[in-house]
């Protein structure tokens, strides 16, 4: 039999139906009683009477959020009692029969209010309750609408959607690794990857072109605010194209998205203002500069790109690391070098005068956030050797960590470039919220815990010993 959603009821008036929900409110005037019935796509005034005889006594058991069957049929208000302000408000729902599924117990937190004011730790730890909330689930939705409308505008635009593997190596990329031992190799760890990086490059080479994926990316990081342990991002790559290509593609997407789905919205400058690295800091003091004339103002998009940062920082000595130099954005990043150097003079500026060299970086900011990052990609791999000795890594080092990457780059690598759009970011600041943690469904706490599910955890010591892994306390 067919499920009929509340939400489809309006087309059915005069006819006998069954409905499947949770009760959101039981209103009893006398001998009728009023059910509220709510599902996933909307709420409807059910009446029930005395006139549905023994299974009467059903109904005066209900209590809010128990799960029920209802039959019943559809029949239209008077018109004087009609509810404009849903889209079930010209019609009720008369019951004849009333099936309780299942119990409810009184939920510890409301769900029907916005949430904002119910400690955080609560509402964590109870998520599958929190989700209940119309604005929590308002924020799902837009989510997988979001998703849904930028697979589509990649499709026709001859990308290809390609899975790249979440238990990949360890490298020297930036953050810290999360690390899974391996049962069948002793002594021996995956990684879950920072980003797809070497992968969406290893597709440039197999001649994809054209690449991009809704990703998980995990990062064993410090707690930050608007940090999460792990995150999608909207990651793509493309050969045979330019910075400006790239950034045309990010900024016609994001037009789209909040043109079709964000029509309230609005931006502060279209196209949006492309600035140096140096502009950006001397202007705004910020590498994510907040463009928007009113800060208040949160319909008010502020898009910006930077691009023209610098290829390397030094970071001078703190607690018992060294003093070194890292990458602004990553080490694949493509050095902005004059036009006619030789291979030579490239990897004497890299050893001699790294401060004096630009990236082909570009980052998109928006309202203050970083919401994307990019770049195009080096692929000499005498260059690349340099940048990593620079970073700190011996030729032995680097050969260990990237003797593939190396291999690859012999068999005809095209140039290319890409980016990342951090897509909780973007849904966070598109949904007006003031933290990731509103648009994630199931979001870890600032210190990276899971209250929900308690973890990290204590695991079997028979899984370490299988493992061939003690814990030293």
């Amino acid at each position: 039999m067919k499920t009929i959603y509340i939400k489809d009821t309006p087309n059915l008036i005069g006819q006998t139906i069954d409905l499947y929900g949770w009760v959101q409110t039981r209103r009893d005037h006398g001998k009728i009683i009023f059910i509220d019935l709510k599902d996933s796509t909307g709420v409807i005034q059910t009446i029930c009477t005395p006139g549905m005889g023994e299974n009467y006594k059903e109904v005066e058991k209900l209590r809010s959020e128990w799960v029920v069957k209802m039959t019943g049929f559809v029949k239209e208000r008077p018109e004087n009692m009609r509810n404009e302000k849903i889209p079930t408000g010209g019609i009720e729902f008369e019951a004849t029969n009333v099936e309780i599924l299942h119990e409810s117990i009184t939920h510890p937190i409301d769900v029907y209010e916005d949430g904002k004011d119910i400690g955080e730790e609560v509402r964590l730890e109870k998520r599958y309750l929190d989700l209940k909330r119309p604005r929590m689930q308002d924020n799902l939705r837009k989510r997988a609408l979001v998703a849904k409308f930028i697979r589509d505008y990649l499709y026709d635009k001859g990308f290809i959607e390609i899975e790249t593997p979440y238990l990949t190596k360890s490298t020297p990329e930036g953050a810290r690794d999360f690390l899974v031992p391996s049962r069948l190799g002793s002594g021996l760890f995956y990684a879950l990857p920072q980003s797809p990086q070497q992968y969406k490059q290893m597709l440039m080479v197999a001649q994809v072109e054209k690449y991009f994926q809704l990703v998980r990316c995990f990062r064993d990081e410090d707690p930050r605010g608007d940090r999460q342990p792990e995150f999608t991002q909207l990651d793509l790559e493309v050969s045979f194209c330019s910075q400006d290509q790239i950034l045309e593609l990010i900024e016609g997407l994001m037009k789209e998205i909040v043109d079709k789905l964000y029509p309230e919205k609005h931006f502060t400058q279209f196209p949006f203002p492309r600035m140096s690295y140096q502009e950006a800091m001397e202007k705004y003091n910020s590498d994510k500069p907040d463009i928007r004339v009113n800060k208040e103002d949160k319909n008010e998009l502020g898009f910006a790109f930077v691009i023209g940062f610098p290829m390397f920082e030094w970071h001078e000595q703190q607690y018992n690391e060294e003093a070194h130099y890292t990458a602004v954005h990553h080490p694949f990043t493509k050095i902005r070098f004059e036009e006619g150097l030789s291979l030579e003079d490239k990897l004497k500026l890299i050893k001699e005068n790294p401060k004096s060299l630009q990236a082909w970086q570009y980052d998109l900011a928006l309202n203050g956030c970083e919401a994307a990052g990019g770049s195009l990609r080096e692929i000499d791999s005498n260059i690349l050797q340099a940048t990593f000795g620079l970073l700190g890594n011996s030729p032995e080092d680097f050969q260990k960590q990237f003797g593939h990457y190396v291999e690859m780059f012999s068999y005809g690598v095209p140039p290319h470039g890409g980016m990342a759009v951090g897509f909780d970011r973007l849904l966070m600041i598109l949904q007006g919220e003031d933290s990731i943690r509103e648009v994630m469904p199931f979001p870890k706490t600032g210190d990276n815990k899971d209250l929900m599910m308690h973890s990290p955890s204590e695991v079997d010591p028979k899984q370490l010993k299988e493992l061939h892994i003690s814990i030293n306390k």
